[in-house]
Formats: C-alpha cells, structure tokens, sequence
C-alpha cells in the first residue's frame, strides 16, 4: 500500500446518480489505506446534505444529473460552510463544461473513463491540496481560456513583486492558499491579497487563467 498522505486517511463523499459508478469508486478505495469513501449521493440535494453533514475532505461531484446539475450543486456547496476540495467527476470534455466548472469553484476536472490507477494517483494530489485536471484536457484548457479572453494581458513579470512571482510560480504548480501560506511561512489570508493583486496586474480573472499563463510563460520554471 503506498504512503497516508494524511495521519488519518483522506475522506471522500461522490455525489453521482449512476448506482454503478458509486459502487466501482467505493470498491476501488477500498483497497487503499490512505482515502476513504465516507459517504455517497444518488442525487444533488442529498449531495449537499451529507456534504454539511460529514464534512469530507474531498468530494467527487458529477457534472450531469438529473434536476440540479453539477455545476449548480457546485455552486450551492461553494455558498455553504464547505471548505473541502471539489473535484468534477465526468465523461464529458467539453471545454466549455471545464471551463465552466473552474471558474466555478472546483478545484480538479477529471474524466471517468481514467484508468484506475491513475484515479487513484490524482486523488492523493487532491488530498495534498493540488488542482487536477486529466492530461487529455490541459491543451484543451489552455485554448479556451485564449480564445475567451477578451482583454489583452500583461506579459511583463516584471510588474510583479518578488512574492507575487512566488505565489504566482506555486499557483502554477496547483497549490491551494493554505499550502501555498505554509509553504512560504505567510498567512492564507495574505497570500489571498496577494492573489488578487496578481491577477489584476496580469489583467487576468481567475487563479487558473494566472497558472495556464505561468506555465505559457515559464514563469513556472
């Protein structure tokens, strides 16, 4: 068994309509030490019950369901107490729906046609407080967000503090805040300034816009 990323395993809550795909996720984890399923949902509502209710450290959220959909419940879990890490758990690769879901407020975008293993290895990054998102979709990404932007950016570093460019290389890298705050010995809620005082001098809307540009721009390296 590999290494608990944890001192006590990762907790996992999947909101799902399909019986199936919550049994095959259940019988996966339940050969692992260090990620537990702790509870499941056939339906949004009781998606968002249970989330409130166990508190999980990770929930795997589908995109397409009856009645309220993923991007919806997304939403309603972001306006609750929730602080857990989100990831969208789904066949479809539309950019639309990735882009979508990010700008949302998940922080992954996975396809359920991964292999197993794979699952597995993306959801420790999950549980270590990484965004993920399937290889397949990174270019796809990376494309959207150039051909929706409609103001020009900043491409000038320079325009930048040196602790900018630091969160802005760890933001590349799909650290959250709190990582991002233990890692360079700061508050969450400095880094959370610093944040927003990066992405409007790069002219950009969101943290994952800053990280596509970094890696675009080496500013990662």
């Amino acid at each position: 068994m590999a290494t608990p990323v944890h001192d006590t395993p990762a907790s996992i809550l999947i909101i799902d309509d399909h019986p199936l795909l919550r049994r095959g996720v259940s019988q996966l984890l339940e050969l692992e030490d260090d990620l537990e399923l702790v509870g499941e949902a056939g339906e949004p509502e009781e998606g968002v019950r249970l989330a409130a209710e166990l508190d999980p450290d990770m929930i795997l959220l589908d995109l397409n369901m009856p009645g309220m959909n993923g991007i919806e419940t997304l939403k309603r879990l972001r306006e609750t107490d929730y602080t857990g890490r989100i990831v969208m758990f789904t066949v479809s690769d539309h950019e639309e729906d990735v882009v979508d879901a990010l700008q949302s407020g998940a922080d992954g975008y996975l396809l359920k046609d991964m292999d197993p293993d794979e699952m597995v290895r993306q959801l420790r990054q999950v549980a270590l407080g990484r965004m993920v998102i399937s290889e397949s979709l990174t270019a796809l990404l990376a494309e959207a967000l150039r051909s929706q932007r409609s103001r020009p950016v900043a491409t000038d570093i320079h325009s930048l503090t040196q602790r900018e460019r630091e969160i802005l290389r760890e933001l590349a890298a799909g650290l959250s805040n709190k990582l991002i705050a233990r890692k360079l010995d700061i508050t969450e809620g400095t880094v959370k300034v610093h944040v927003k005082h990066l992405l409007k001098k790069l002219n950009l809307r969101s943290r994952v816009e800053a990280a596509v540009w970094a890696v675009q721009e080496g500013v990662d390296r």
